[in-house]
């Protein structure tokens, strides 16, 4: 390894003298052995060869005998921060782990886990953890905590560290993000699902775009071979990793049973989402069509059904729709919760009770969502239960009925009024985003264009992922 040789400096005054005196030595050999014996210059010169051979010592060891800030005055008066010896500990958390458990088994004391603990009261629930979360550990020598990384999804990531007065200062750390702006286009063969599912989409993408159409068509029995559908949302990426979908900009159905369909998002003051048509009508109605937006009718409402199980001719005045168990089920309409229990062959159900004398039926469930008792408020799509097979079913479905006055109808037939309709100043807004909606959906028709922007999520500045 090269040593690298520091720079010094020789003081002027100090070599001048020295050289004076050296000079003065050899001129006259009578006249510098009496100046040598004279006291007051043999400590003069024996002073002066002292700082020459200083110097030469320094010189040979790289070192200046001057102080840093007089070497580089522009550093005059800064300080080196001492910097600790400092290990790190990465951990991630398991399926059956706790904070505790999985601070042990990466060798992390219980002190280090209380200071963690109290740390970061009331920023993190360390109770709501989930497989996956990862904490970063910076202990110092004698294994006290320095600070603290815990990230509990993409968009939580919070940090502790330790202040100069020891004590821990907690904060939620910005995220940067690259919001890119995509469009899928395609056509219907089979299903909505295997259609979209064909582009290597979440499934949450699919249901979303769904429940956009949720009050004007049921797509479990009313697409057809041919439907043409449009979507314009956004992919959001953390160092080019997929985190999750923002919102849909833009959806368009052509259905050849309902006929052409389209929903533009548009911000009316809602905490979600809310589209509307290009007349300013909001798509969502007071009721939606389907609590389950994904599944097969394997029974229609009929007065004369033959009972799969019990094998006699009776009603049955609802709709049964078949989905895998555990599937959500979404409440049709705002209300309030009139039963949650156990109904004889209708197993686990729920009723709600809604305005304009109406009321939902939902039989067979597996479970019921929390919170869902006796004279809960529910919201419209809210989800109030899962998919089951309880009571007198030969398969996981859902038993959906609904009735007006006591008296029930098909709820596939029944129609609604728009929840809300744009007018005056944010009906003129509206129409200028659907311009830029529909001018951006034929911008991205071009594989050149890409639409990609940098948003920074803070707490003063939050997004929210399908």
């Amino acid at each position: 390894m090269t040593k690298k040789i520091k720079k010094f400096r020789v003081c002027p005054v100090c070599l001048a003298a020295c050289l004076q005196k050296a000079s003065r030595f050899g001129s006259n050999t009578k006249r510098h052995l009496v100046l040598f014996l004279n006291s007051s210059h043999f400590l003069t010169v024996g002073v002066s060869l002292a700082l020459v051979a200083a110097f030469f010592l320094c010189a040979v060891a790289g070192e200046s005998l001057l102080p840093r800030t007089a070497a580089n005055p522009s550093v005059a008066g800064e300080t080196e921060d001492f910097l600790p010896n400092v290990r790190e500990i990465i951990g991630e958390i398991h399926p059956g782990d706790s904070l505790a458990s999985s601070f042990r088994s990466n060798g992390v004391d219980e002190e280090v886990q209380q200071s963690v603990i109290s740390a970061f009261e009331g920023q993190v629930n360390f109770r709501d953890m989930k497989p996956h979360d990862r904490y970063t550990l910076t202990l110092d020598d004698d294994g006290g905590l320095v600070k603290c990384l815990y990230e509990s999804g993409p968009l939580e990531v919070h940090a502790i560290e330790r202040t100069a007065g020891g004590s821990f200062k907690a904060k939620k750390l910005d995220v940067s993000l690259d919001c890119r702006t995509v469009k899928l286009q395609g056509t219907v063969e089979s299903s909505l699902f295997a259609a979209l599912s064909a582009f290597h989409e979440d499934p949450k993408l699919i249901y979303s775009f769904a429940d956009i159409f949720a009050s004007k068509i049921d797509f479990n029995t009313e697409t057809r071979f041919g439907d043409r559908f449009e979507l314009v949302f956004e992919k959001y990426y953390k160092k080019n990793q997929f985190v999750g979908y923002g919102k849909i900009l833009m959806a368009r159905y052509n259905s050849k049973e309902v006929g052409p369909l389209e929903g533009f998002c548009f911000d009316n003051g809602r905490e979600e989402p809310t589209y509307f048509d290009h007349r300013g009508f909001e798509l969502g109605e007071s009721f939606i069509r389907s609590p389950v937006p994904m599944a097969r009718v394997t029974s229609g409402f009929s007065y004369h059904r033959l009972h799969p199980v019990l094998d006699i001719i009776r009603p049955h005045l609802g709709v049964d729709l078949a989905a895998p168990v555990g599937t959500p089920i979404m409440a049709a309409s705002d209300g309030r919760v009139e039963f949650a229990g156990w109904k004889g062959g209708f197993g686990k159900q729920i009723i709600l009770d809604h305005s304009g004398g109406y009321k939902t039926y939902y039989g067979h469930l597996s479970r019921f969502a929390a919170n869902i008792k006796a004279g809960a408020r529910v919201r419209q799509k809210q989800i109030i239960g899962y998919v089951g097979a309880t009571g007198i079913a030969t398969g996981p479905h859902l038993d959906y009925r609904m009735a007006q006055n006591g008296v029930f109808a098909n709820p596939f037939n029944v129609k609604f009024r728009p929840r809300s309709q744009l007018a005056g100043t944010q009906l003129v807004l509206f129409h200028q985003e659907l311009q830029s909606l529909t001018k951006l959906a034929r911008n991205l028709d071009n594989p050149k264009i890409i639409m990609v922007k940098n948003v920074v999520v803070t707490p003063d500045n939050p997004i929210s992922l399908l």
